[in-house]
């Protein structure tokens, strides 16, 4: 079959669809966002069609209109050793939008969020929050978000499915806390968080009067909340980013004063609390580790906000420059969260520039543009670990693991804050890199690397997989990395915006 019979195909099943849902060409191309000139183009068979618009088709019309190998996976085949050249832009981050769109349940009024990562996980938020009655609705071809909320909230009717595929599901306990008195969340992964993790979010949020019962035999969060008068400083037993802002929220709805120590003031924290803000929620200390919060007791208020770039990303992007020893621009860098990590990096001998400072959209958070050199670098003198903020992030430690492979010397990479994750470092060893396994947490990494093409199973954890992904553009030659789901659960259009800096990476996919 030819390219273009596939695209004849394609285009037959999705005019079925359309029909069966009972829409026109019109109705379709507005809720994609497109021209009914486009639409009527797909159809016919007359126009090249990405994955990503499949997808959004897809779920316009609520039907799977290819499957993705036998077990809906998507591929990447990666054909490294190129060069990259030219400039990329961060795009808004994840970890940002999820918070906020928890945080839009505090608000009656209509929340827009601006540019917002069109991803995965962002996908299943909204899914859960359409299930219980929010109105959410994409705005024009500028990832802006539109979400509108009902009068009261349809708990019992939430999409367990969708919650269970995300950890944000927790999230929600803060902002209901003030507006429910007894209610259910199912568990987010089954109970993949674990009671190390649930319990700092049960101990800050228990101040405000809630109790959550997981009983056994069960998959769900039993909220009951009795309100009570917060008397006493909340101090979090873990400087978590969810369980400050899980509080933070709870707090943004009580009436009357907050005071919370050990917070985190990590990126995604902060803009939660600019958000909040911008809802007349008063906030003191932001960026520190101690907040206090004077609450409304009711907040209803048409209101838009821009999350603020990913400095995680940014990272990525930098690891990517750095690993193929490629001369490019990332702009849009959110310089507050990712300066250790260059100091560390122009330690062992990195050679970049950066612009003077400016500011994001939402008027706070600090950007720079850094543009890299060629550089020929050295172990650092000390391991690289990773610290809460301002320190080495957690997530940004893999992608200075992955830089340390091209780096003359041996380097340990000690990953304390994940169990399991520093094992998934090993697989580079496949792509010929030198790694020594410690101990479930820490590995030696020996350079720089004469790399090798690879097929590899993506691991099942984002930052792993992105890191092989960045790897296998070093490799000369043809990698495949298999079952990406969890790369487009973090990233939006990650592959296509590589190819636009000269990599070649390509979807595969059969129908």
């Amino acid at each position: 079959m030819t390219n273009e019979d596939y695209k004849v195909k394609i285009g037959t099943l999705i005019q079925e669809a359309r029909i069966h849902r009972g829409l026109t060409q019109a109705e379709l191309a507005l809720e994609l966002n497109t021209s009914q000139s486009a639409v009527n183009r797909i159809e016919k068979g007359g126009q090249n069609i990405s994955l990503e618009m499949i997808a959004r088709i897809s779920d316009v019309l609520a039907s799977n209109i290819v499957t993705l190998n036998s077990t809906n996976k998507i591929n990447f085949r990666v054909r490294g050793g190129k060069k990259l050249a030219g400039s990329i832009e961060v795009k808004t981050s994840k970890n940002a939008a999820v918070g906020l769109l928890c945080a839009s349940l505090l608000n009656k009024g209509r929340t827009t969020l601006r540019q917002v990562a069109r991803i995965e996980e962002v996908n299943r938020i909204i899914e859960v929050l359409q299930s219980i009655g929010v109105k959410t609705r994409w705005i024009g071809d500028t990832n802006d978000l539109e979400i509108t909320p009902p009068k009261r909230l349809e708990l019992e009717k939430i999409d367990v499915e969708a919650a269970k595929r995300t950890r944000t599901i927790i999230m929600f306990l803060g902002p209901l806390l003030h507006q429910y008195s007894d209610f259910k969340l199912p568990f987010a992964g089954g109970c993949n968080l674990g009671t190390r993790t649930v319990e700092p979010h049960m101990v800050g949020l228990a101040a405000f009067g809630m109790k959550v019962v997981a009983a056994p035999n069960t998959d769900y969060y039993h909220a009951i909340v009795t309100k009570k008068k917060v008397t006493r400083t909340i101090l979090l037993t873990e400087r978590g980013d969810t369980v400050a802002e899980n509080v933070i929220m709870a707090a943004a709805l009580y009436d009357g004063t907050t005071m919370i120590r050990n917070a985190s003031p990590n990126y995604m924290v902060q803009d939660v609390c600019f958000f909040l803000q911008k809802l007349g929620v008063k906030i003191e200390g932001i960026g520190t580790t101690t907040l206090t919060i004077t609450g409304k007791k009711t907040i209803n208020q048409d209101i838009e906000y821009y999350p603020s770039e990913d400095p995680i990303e940014a990272m990525s992007l930098i690891a990517a420059g750095i690993v193929t020893d490629s001369e490019i621009s990332i702009t849009r860098v959110p310089i507050e969260f990712v300066e250790i990590e260059l100091a560390t990096l122009e330690g062992m001998g990195l050679n970049y520039e950066r612009t003077t400072e400016y500011t994001a959209r939402n008027g706070s958070t600090r950007l720079v543009d850094i543009t890299l050199g060629h550089s020929k670098l050295h172990a650092p003198k000390d391991k690289l670990h990773s610290m809460p903020f301002p320190g080495v992030n957690m997530d940004n430690l893999p992608f200075l693991g992955l830089i340390a492979t091209v780096a003359e010397g041996r380097t340990l990479v000690h990953d304390w804050s994940y169990e399991n994750r520093a094992i998934y470092f090993t697989e580079l060893s496949k792509l010929n890199a030198k790694i020594e396994l410690v101990d479930p947490h820490r590995v030696y990494i020996t350079g720089p690397t004469k790399w090798k093409p690879a097929d590899i199973i993506a691991p099942p954890a984002l930052r792993p997989s992105v890191v092989i992904l960045l790897a296998m553009l070093a490799a000369p030659g043809k990698s495949t990395l298999r079952d990406v789901y969890s790369i487009n659960r973090g990233y939006e259009e990650l592959a296509n915006r590589l190819n636009i800096l000269g990599a070649d990476i390509e979807t595969l996919r059969e129908i």
